[in-house]
């Protein structure tokens, strides 16, 4: 549940569609040849950013836009004047009945049915005004709205505090990260991981066999950048795993996905609470093979630089992908254990720095 349903929580409402609370104002088009380099007002298509700029506005401050095309449904609010281009709506609501940033925020919190009611089969995506129009809008009394826009402007201040210190320590943290990781030439040793650590590629299990109950498999799905991620609906299972016990994940083992868009940042650690878990293919597992070698050293050096030793051997067709040799091949500095062990511990506290 949204912050915003959560308030809307026990709150007496009339239900009127869009088209009845708001009018929406199709954009004026200007074209590339219009822009001016030292323009004033941007140019606004709908999208993230903006087209550029031009010395007229034809929208005032603290409008709300929905892209027509392209990121077809995509909502923002404009805090300054602007040109609203042809591709981009304007909405423009009877204050008498809802407030502009109450409006606002309850769009933006339908944002995924708007995308949902656009054309994803046209290139590029469109939505139809009268799509928009017929969208239903929950109307508290004014003083209510005023209050939820009150709560709801302070949490996104707070949210955006909050967004600038986790960059500002992840900066820190990988500024660090490459300092500690920084050897002297000569004075370290650098192996290959397929010297250092066991390296295992999975299963090729039928997919059609999948089950929704028994022990879980690691799938590429499940690997995010940094992270492991499982829920219901990408969660698959195999029944019986007789005869493939070697396949079964540990705490700690490090998993790298081999395929997709992502390849080279798609990797993660498995944990307690992810267990068990059986490994499918075309997913690597990373298993330290040496007493000298800390697991958690090895995954923080794949977090350094296996993304720029990836873009270097992945394949470059509709899928990019990595083989267990290009894995096994990738290099990493061997200090003694006893280096890694002080740096894993100085970098543990940075993550959870950047993670609280």
């Amino acid at each position: 549940m949204s912050k915003l349903e959560q308030l809307l929580e026990g709150v007496e409402v009339e239900w009127k569609t869009l088209g009845v609370v708001a009018e929406i104002i199709r954009g004026v088009r200007v074209t590339k040849n219009d822009l001016l380099p030292d323009g004033i007002y941007p140019v606004v298509s709908g999208g993230v950013g903006f087209m550029g700029y031009i010395n007229q506005y034809n929208r005032e401050a603290d409008t709300i836009t929905i892209a027509q095309y392209g990121t077809a449904g995509y909502v923002k609010w404009q805090p300054e004047k602007f040109w609203a281009n042809d591709v981009c709506f304007c909405i423009k609501p009877n204050t008498e009945i809802i407030l502009n940033r109450y409006l606002y925020f309850y769009l933006v919190n339908k944002q995924q049915y708007l995308y949902d009611i656009s054309n994803r089969t046209a290139v590029p995506y469109s939505i139809e005004r009268d799509k928009i129009l017929k969208l239903p809008i929950p109307i508290p009394p004014l003083s209510v709205q005023k209050e939820i826009v009150r709560i709801l402007d302070t949490f996104t201040e707070l949210t955006a505090e909050l967004t600038a210190e986790l960059t500002a320590r992840k900066k820190q943290y990988n500024y660090y990260r490459e300092q500690l990781l920084s050897f002297e030439e000569g004075n370290v040793e650098w192996k290959t991981l397929g010297e250092v650590c066991d390296i295992l590629t999975g299963f090729p299990f039928d997919s059609s066999q999948f089950k929704d109950k028994g022990t879980k498999l690691m799938r590429g799905i499940n690997v995010k950048r940094g992270v492991l991620s499982f829920n219901e609906n990408d969660d698959r299972y195999w029944e019986n795993i007789s005869g493939l016990e070697k396949y079964l994940l540990q705490k700690d083992d490090i998993i790298i996905s081999m395929d997709g868009s992502l390849v080279g940042k798609s990797f993660g650690v498995i944990e307690e609470i992810n267990l068990p878990l059986i490994l499918v293919q075309r997913v690597a597992r990373i298993r330290s093979a040496s007493a000298d070698v800390n697991i958690k050293y090895v995954f923080f050096c794949i977090t350094n630089w296996f993304f720029s030793y990836v873009e270097q051997k992945k394949t470059q067709g509709a899928i990019p992908h990595i083989s267990q040799k290009d894995i096994s091949s990738f290099k990493i500095p061997i200090p003694s254990l006893e280096e890694q062990t002080r740096i894993v511990t100085i970098l543990d506290k940075f993550d959870t720095l950047t993670t609280s």
